[in-house]
């Protein structure tokens, strides 16, 4: 297994893609600390994990609060001695399918403020462990707008650019203490992403699965990542046999972006 013997905290597990990461976690073997705002999601996807013999445990915890983010992994800790993986995918509250001269500040800014103080608490909480721990892995994921300029996507693009640029300069000064930094590019997977679909779908006069197909051509592969491709991926980055990767913004797009 690629995570056996380690302990992950996934911001945000209860939803789409935290829930399909703490899924691979899980399946390769890490004890798992389910963590986000909605105790219902939470031990659903719990549940779920345990029914497939995996080990999970859940916390209710506002990745937006400073004090809510050091308590948590202050108990991790405590309980399980070290957090070796933290992956933060908690959602941005974006405004997509408005044209951004059309947009109001505060729905431009949104997406960008939330990324960034989310991320940066959430790091900032459980770096100091790693550093003493001599190692450890911290995760984050955007999508190929930070890349790519796509159209009526408001902040999101920017604040995928933004947490790039963060994770960069954050493996910089956390590499020679043996923590590494990992950022996710997805091209972003149907199944999370339907209601945006529907909207960008809408502007474009076209229907969902007419604008589906445009996303697929868009690609090498011709096919867009599922929600298993991103946590497999994600496995896989914050394993041992990437040991080596820091910095690194893996691409996930199925060629949509090509590096």
């Amino acid at each position: 297994m690629l995570l056996a013997d380690k302990n992950a905290v996934i911001y945000g597990a209860g939803g789409a893609i935290g829930g399909a990461v703490a899924r691979a976690f899980a399946r390769e073997g890490a004890r798992v600390f389910l963590a986000g705002r909605t105790r219902a999601t939470l031990e659903a996807v719990a549940a779920e994990i345990s029914a497939a013999g995996g080990t999970a445990a859940t916390a209710q915890v506002d990745a937006l609060d400073e004090q809510s983010v050091n308590e948590c992994v202050a108990g991790i800790v405590k309980e399980a001695g070290r957090v070796d993986v933290s992956f933060n995918a908690i959602g941005l509250d974006e405004v997509q399918g408005t044209p951004l001269i059309e947009m109001s500040y505060d729905d431009f800014a949104r997406p960008v403020t939330l990324a960034t103080r989310t991320q940066f608490l959430t790091a900032k909480a459980v770096a100091p462990y790693m550093i003493e721990a001599g190692s450890g892995v911290i995760m984050m994921i955007t999508a190929t707008p930070a890349r790519v300029p796509f159209p009526l996507v408001g902040g999101f693009g920017v604040s995928c650019a933004a947490l790039e640029g963060f994770s960069r300069t954050l493996a910089a000064e956390l590499g020679p203490q043996g923590v590494r930094v990992i950022c996710l590019r997805s091209a972003g997977s149907v199944e999370s992403i339907q209601e945006v679909l529907d909207k960008h779908a809408a502007a474009a006069g076209m229907t969902r699965d007419e604008f589906i197909a445009s996303l697929t051509d868009m690609t090498l592969l011709k096919r867009l990542p599922s929600l298993a491709d991103v946590g497999n991926v994600a496995a896989l980055m914050a394993s041992d046999y990437a040991g080596a990767m820091t910095g690194a913004v893996p691409n996930v797009s199925c060629g949509q972006v090509v590096d």
